[in-house]
């Protein structure tokens, strides 16, 4: 198989999706809205500084964070280094993050969001699912409700905003992609096949640059040519639990609903590096600046954890995840960290050999803090009471406002951006 889909494989695999809706009983209205912002964190500098607007913007010196629409046009993508970056494009303006202006823009927005539907679902600081199901007599259609979102985003907060309109979480997301730049677009039930299937592989949820490479080496480059397969031979080209997901996707299976309750399992932040070597001290300096601010979050919203994560994508794109659990459960940051520097340093022979890209942090097994029984004799150590005092400075004065001396003069743009906790 090669090229677009073949009229009749395409018919064959509709009747196949077809099929598969009406055993799973999943027909229904397409009420589910993925909102994503436009290239959040330009956006929001184009927003702020008018001189700006119309202008290639770069957030981020060493690592592209976000990249304006202008600047994507001449190639500039999330993740690249930033030397690459402006090579590309000599008329970038490159600007430092500014965390706090995200955080505020992004609270702003998912209040709209609460005020749509209580059936918010945040997936990150600049996206969320939207059920907007039951609320056809009080205020519209779902496309109604979407205009109408749409307009206060933009005017209440400054931003563009996309909308994708399904039945299904995955579709929606998918459209919301589709339409972009400031698009709306709705997939009604009877148009998912037709929607989806002529779609590139890479708009599947889960398909990134390595299982592209290997479902083009098979001459599978459509969702419709994925749909063709039966599970079995998918589970079998790309493993049982990728093959199964991927399948299920392509033959328009995602029965997840909109979630709102579920307290987060874990919280978490990383940082793509580019391609350049990374010494140790880097990477040292990197993890202390992702652990603090997770530390942090974890206080804020009154947690403790009991495992951290440390997870790595080398430079043969390769990934490794490493863990290791705590008792008792901790929000203290030097407890964190020196568990995190501790999987680091097992790690540092791979980084040698096979160079490193990403490095991400994740603290799980989350518990409110006043679960815990305290353990006798309570140890009120210098460590907890420098906690408490740092995180008093930095809500009375802004999160820049204090810092290791490790990270003084240090590339604002090593500072992981952090993904609000939205539940």
């Amino acid at each position: 198989m090669a090229g677009t889909a073949h009229p009749v494989s395409a018919v064959r695999a509709t009747i196949r999706m077809t099929d598969d809706r009406r055993e799973d009983g999943m027909r229904g209205e397409a009420t589910v809205l993925h909102a994503d912002l436009d290239a959040f964190y330009a956006s929001v500098e184009q927003r702020d500084a008018p001189e700006l607007r119309g202008r290639p913007v770069i957030v981020g010196g060493g690592v592209v964070l976000a990249a304006s629409y202008e600047a994507k046009a001449f190639g500039v993508r999330t993740a690249m280094g930033g030397r690459q970056a402006r090579d590309l494009c000599p008329g970038a303006v490159v600007v430092p993050p500014r965390m706090e202006a995200y955080s505020t823009a992004s609270r702003a927005v998912f209040a709209i969001f609460r005020d749509t539907t209580p059936f918010v679902e945040g997936l990150s600081i600049d996206e969320a699912f939207l059920e907007v199901g039951g609320l056809r007599r009080i205020a519209g259609t779902p496309e109604q409700i979407a205009i109408r979102l749409r307009e206060r985003v933009r005017a209440e907060v400054g931003l563009a905003i996309s909308v994708g309109i399904a039945r299904t979480k995955f579709l929606a997301k998918v459209a919301s992609a589709v339409s972009k730049p400031d698009g709306l677009l709705v997939v009604e039930p009877e148009r998912e096949a037709a929607f989806l299937l002529p779609l590139p592989v890479e708009r599947l949820w889960g398909v990134g640059a390595v299982t592209a490479e290997k479902l083009h080496r098979l001459g599978i480059r459509t969702v419709g040519q994925l749909a063709e397969l039966e599970a079995a031979s998918a589970e079998q080209l790309l493993g049982r639990a990728a093959g199964a997901h991927l399948h299920a996707l392509a033959r328009l299976r995602d029965p997840r609903p909109v979630e709102t309750t579920r307290r987060r399992a874990s919280i978490g932040s990383q940082r793509a590096l580019g391609s350049r070597p990374r010494s140790a001290e880097e990477l040292e300096l990197i993890l202390t600046q992702i652990v603090d601010r997770l530390a942090r979050r974890l206080r804020d919203g009154a947690r403790v954890c009991r495992t951290v994560v440390l997870r790595l994508r080398f430079g043969d794109f390769t990934r490794a995840t490493r863990s290791h659990s705590i008792h008792p459960a901790t929000d203290r940051t030097a407890v964190l960290l020196a568990v995190a520097r501790e999987l680091l340093d097992g790690a540092q022979g791979e980084v040698a050999e096979r160079g490193i890209t990403l490095i991400g942090v994740s603290l799980s097994q989350l518990a409110r803090a006043d679960s815990l029984h305290p353990e006798l004799p309570i140890d009120w150590d210098d460590d907890a009471h420098l906690d408490t005092v740092l995180d008093a400075v930095r809500d009375r004065f802004g999160a820049a406002s204090v810092a290791r001396a490790a990270h003084l003069g240090r590339d604002p743009g090593w500072s992981p951006p952090m993904l609000p906790e939205h539940e």
